[in-house]
């Protein structure tokens, strides 16, 4: 259990009041994170620790949620729906993962009661990630589970399967992972290797060096609304290379692809862009700008 006087440091950190989150639900959500994280127990000062490393802001707003709060609710559909939009659309481009995006929600809300209580999927979000994080974790592996019942569906239709049985889910998931993350790796940096100096640069400011768009656009002389354009081309370019690598040099087809794109998105492992992205020297800008 956090001491009083942390939680309410903790709470006022997060502006947990902005959504009428109370100091009790608030030590109930910290320390529920806490139990999370440390199923054996853990000391005083390392429940501490934890607890004021967390992504506090997007925790409180995620209790309110839980609880209903509307303030609260319809501020995260305004800032986390084009987010889990955009993300939908990296994984499938043909629609089917804003679909489930769209099915997500009912769940964020807790459509479903237990005992009186509505059931909200942000009971599971514990904070140590960012929210946006968590929730494309969520939709993404959601969507390789379906498409592996998909699979296992039409497997049984063809009569690959012997009647009867109940295919269960594949023990290779981890080995799989690990070989996704390996060829998206390679695909990315090929992928980005082969973009104009300018789109490279782009790309290290906004998502290597944390620029706003409105910063990287004073910086290459351009307006913020042409750095969004190029960003939004680029991207999409990178995931058009890096499909059709892993279609011609790895042999995948569309159902592969889309497998391993939404596995590496669920869980990045040590996939980090920072690192593939060039470095951005300080005069880099100014170089390529002029």
């Amino acid at each position: 259990m956090l001491d009083a006087a942390v939680v309410k440091r903790l709470h006022q950190k997060a502006d947990a009041g902005r959504w009428g989150v109370t100091l009790d639900r608030f030590a109930s959500t910290l320390n529920s994170s806490i139990a999370h994280a440390f199923p054996d127990g853990t000391t005083a000062h390392a429940a501490e620790r934890h607890a004021a490393a967390l992504h506090l802001g997007d925790l409180a707003l995620a209790t309110a949620c839980a609880d209903g709060n509307e303030s609260a609710w319809e501020h995260f559909i305004r800032e986390q729906r084009p987010i889990l939009y955009r993300a939908a659309d990296a994984i499938d481009r043909t629609g089917a993962a804003r679909e489930a995006a769209d099915a997500l929600y009912a769940d964020l809300f807790g459509m479903t009661e237990r005992d009186g209580q509505r059931r909200s999927l942000f009971r599971y979000f514990h904070g140590r990630s960012t929210l946006a994080t968590w929730l494309r974790a969520v939709l993404a592996q959601r969507f390789v589970d379906n498409l592996r019942r998909t699979r296992r569906f039409e497997s049984i239709d063809a009569g690959e399967e012997p009647a009867g049985t109940l295919p269960g889910r594949t023990e290779s998931v981890p080995a799989d992972r690990a070989r996704f993350l390996e060829l998206v790796r390679r695909a990315l940096t090929t992928a980005i290797d082969r973009l104009e100096p300018r789109d490279r640069l782009r790309l290290a400011c906004y998502h290597a060096q944390g620029l706003t768009l409105a910063q990287i656009g004073r910086t290459l002389r351009e307006h913020e609304a042409t750095t969004s354009r190029h960003l939004t081309r680029t991207r999409r370019a990178i995931r058009e290379d890096v499909e059709r690598q892993l279609r011609h040099d790895e042999g995948m087809n569309e159902s592969e692809v889309a497998e391993c794109l939404a596995s590496v998105m669920g869980d990045a492992g040590t996939l980090d862009l920072a690192e593939i992205l060039p470095p951005v020297r300080k005069n880099a800008v100014q170089d390529r700008s002029t």
